[in-house]
């Protein structure tokens, strides 16, 4: 069994450099998850938004503005 990686300083960061390292960590994942099959759940999900989505796509907000407010919920 290998010991858990050493994040001690990672976690020293700011909040926003932490978040900055997750997108880029989420980001260096993003093709490589698209080789494995989604969890049933999921798909359902993702299909379910695109379905909103296509029925009013005047609701949709993009990337930053999702980001922009979880910061501001903090």
């Amino acid at each position: 069994m290998q010991s858990r990686p050493d994040y001690t300083e990672l976690l020293k960061l700011p909040p926003a450099e932490r978040l900055q390292l997750i997108e880029d960590l989420w980001e260096s994942l993003a093709d490589s998850s698209l080789e494995e099959p989604l969890h049933p759940a999921i798909l359902e999900e993702l299909r379910d938004r695109l379905a909103r989505y296509d029925a009013d796509p005047s609701t949709a907000i993009s990337w930053d503005e999702v980001k922009r407010r979880l910061r501001e919920d903090r």
